[in-house]
């Protein structure tokens, strides 16, 4: 596909009517969370709560989509499903780039219909709509990277994201599905497996988390040690505190994105890390257990760990 560039937060292009990906002439919706999903955990029809605390349902989630970016959807879906339904070896051996691709989507999935529904609300109320320019500028180059799904785009350099795939021992009929829009992370565990996702983070996170990362090799997980992995990384998102750029070069051919360096500063890539602030987020991770803020940090310098 050799169309312009799509940039919609330049004029902040969010018409039903366009496609979210191309901006081509939308011919339909598009659910966020794939029938397949869906179906096999009985989530059509489950409440899901947006960003502003209304609730809808899974199947309510979709955005507008053009035939070509339909036709890329789909295909990428069929590998996705027959990979997570084999278990962690197939997710293990997935391209990374289409595990990159499949979370942007359902990330970017989200922020569009979110950013959707925030401008039909100030319309209703009379109010301008206002928008960070901090997510725009992320949100931005997500969707850039997003387009690798129908076309031709080299990756050069550092890879802007971490993945990390886990085989974990998840009870039947396990679904835990999380993101956070905002810093651009995700999780999700079923199956027998359980990955992590910072979209946008250069490849730091997996430096960052080195030493918990090293415990962890060639392990399978319980699930409450992959809700603690998950724990920090949705933490360290929030400590994360460089707005990557990146450079950008279109020709008739490919795309060509590189990351620009983090470390031009002096000032660390993460700000400090508070254990009681961590500690609060570990014990919502942990809801299923039970474990309390007090049992985390009873002592501060040793927070509970399961590692």
């Amino acid at each position: 596909m050799n169309s312009p560039l799509f940039r919609p937060f330049e004029h902040f292009d969010f018409s039903e009517r366009i496609c979210f990906l191309t901006g081509l002439p939308a011919e339909r919706q598009l659910n966020v969370f794939p029938q397949w999903m869906m179906k096999q955990f009985h989530l059509a029809d489950k409440p899901f709560k947006m960003l502003d605390e209304s609730v809808v349902t899974y199947n309510d989630i979709s955005i507008p989509v053009s035939s070509e970016t339909l036709e890329s959807v789909n295909n990428l879906e069929e590998e996705i499903e027959q990979a997570f339904n084999s278990g962690y070896q197939s997710v293990k051996e997935l391209d990374e780039i289409k595990l990159f691709q499949w979370t942007a989507k359902q990330v970017y999935g989200m922020i569009h219909y979110e950013v959707r529904a925030g401008m039909r609300q100030q319309k209703a109320m009379g109010e301008q709509f206002n928008f960070s320019q901090g997510l725009m500028h992320k949100f931005g180059n997500l969707h850039l990277m997003l387009q690798s799904l129908i076309r031709p785009v080299e990756f050069e350099g550092v890879l802007p994201w971490t993945i990390r795939v886990f085989p974990v021992n998840n009870p039947a009929d396990t679904f835990i599905y999380r993101d956070e829009i905002n810093t651009l992370v995700f999780s999700l565990r079923m199956n027998d497996f359980g990955f992590i996702v910072c979209l946008q983070d250069n490849g730091e996170s997996a430096f960052y988390h080195r030493e918990a990362l090293a415990k962890t090799k060639d392990s399978v997980l319980e699930p409450v040690q992959f809700e603690e992995i998950c724990a920090r990384f949705f933490y360290s998102a929030y400590l994360f505190n460089r707005l990557p750029e990146y450079s950008v070069l279109s020709t008739a051919e490919s795309m060509y994105i590189e990351a620009m360096p983090l470390r031009i500063a002096s000032k660390p890539v993460y700000d400090e890390w508070q254990v009681k602030t961590y500690a609060q987020v570990l014990e919502n991770f942990w809801k299923p257990w039970g474990y309390t803020l007090f049992e985390i940090i009873k002592d501060p310098d040793n927070p509970l760990s399961f590692l």
